[in-house]
């Protein structure tokens, strides 16, 4: 069962959901450290990560239109809309990075998705795919976005990836707070993600994937005509 966006986005403003979205910054930076002049896609409920970018970068964030529309921050450039995630309206080719977060596990069909994602990323370009992890306690939280849809182990997400074409560069795990309120402090966060890894990192709240296109292969089958339409708006913003 998908989660409609403005829960997502309702529980992105509690301390808890600010802290998941501080955590997951963070560990995106680690691994996109430089985004100047790139063209950006978020699929899913991908505000919240977009943020650190918007100023170096071209971000669009979109909803898929089973989990309804989800505004852009008041006062930040950029665009937020919505649209069919398995007919993106874009042409072949037309991002440098794609983030795709609370989009696989509530997609109502993850391959299409997938598929089209594969589509719209340059030759050159690199996905990150995060999902809630199988094993652990966020996948069960059903107070929370991670709580719904369909959870990954790392096997079974680097499985369906490389099966689409995908070429799996690195993978790591996140979110090793407990799904609690309060949050705790920054502090403890800290620690619990230092050693979460190390002492238990099967019972992550999030697996990560990062991707590039795989060229060797054959294009997916099944690839939608380029020319799509926006079913939806919300907070439209054109950055420059």
């Amino acid at each position: 069962m998908a989660i409609d966006a403005r829960d997502a986005a309702g529980f992105y403003a509690t301390a808890l959901g600010r802290h998941v979205a501080l955590l997951l910054r963070q560990k995106l930076a680690r691994l996109w450290p430089r985004m100047e002049g790139l063209s950006v896609l978020g699929i899913g409920h991908a505000g919240p990560c977009l943020h650190p970018w918007r100023e170096a970068a071209r971000c669009i964030a979109l909803s898929p239109n089973h989990m309804g529309a989800a505004p852009w921050p008041a006062g930040l450039a950029n665009l937020s809309c919505m649209a069919e995630a398995e007919a993106l309206p874009f042409a072949d080719l037309s991002f440098d990075r794609i983030l795709l977060i609370h989009g696989l596990e509530q997609a109502e069909n993850a391959r299409r998705t997938l598929r089209e994602a594969w589509r719209v990323l340059k030759d050159d370009g690199r996905m990150i795919v995060v999902a809630p992890n199988r094993r652990g306690l966020w996948a069960y939280a059903e107070s929370t976005p991670f709580g719904h849809g369909q959870p990954y182990s790392e096997g079974q997400l680097a499985r369906l990836l490389t099966g689409l074409f995908f070429q799996v560069e690195a993978q790591t795990t996140a979110l090793y707070t407990p799904p609690l309120l309060p949050a705790p402090p920054r502090r403890v966060a800290g620690l619990l993600e230092k050693a979460g890894p190390v002492l238990a990192p099967q019972f992550a709240g999030l697996t990560l994937a990062e991707v590039s296109k795989n060229l060797h292969g054959v294009l997916p089958a099944g690839r939608m005509a380029t020319a799509r339409r926006v079913l939806a708006g919300a907070g439209f913003s054109r950055g420059t």
